[in-house]
């Protein structure tokens, strides 16, 4: 069974995480660990870092389980 979309945002940015697909590769921890941190609740927190540099790292995703749109 799927799992549903969960969603994380601030005020720039919203990103979506799909768990079922996810690889767990690390690509997001390794890239921002400020923003990606498994160890925390919820463990997205995209006011760590600028949007684009949060793109940037989810960009990268091998298995495209994170994804994001910006807000105007």
């Amino acid at each position: 069974m799927s799992e549903a979309v969960k969603t994380y945002e601030n005020e720039s940015i919203t990103i979506y995480w799909r768990p079922d697909i996810c690889e767990h590769a690390g690509e997001c921890v390794k890239g921002l660990p400020n923003v990606f941190d498994v160890k925390k609740r919820p463990w997205i927190s995209p006011q760590n870092a600028t949007s684009e540099e949060t793109m940037r790292v989810i960009d990268r995703c091998p298995s495209k389980a994170l994804s994001y749109q910006a807000k105007k």
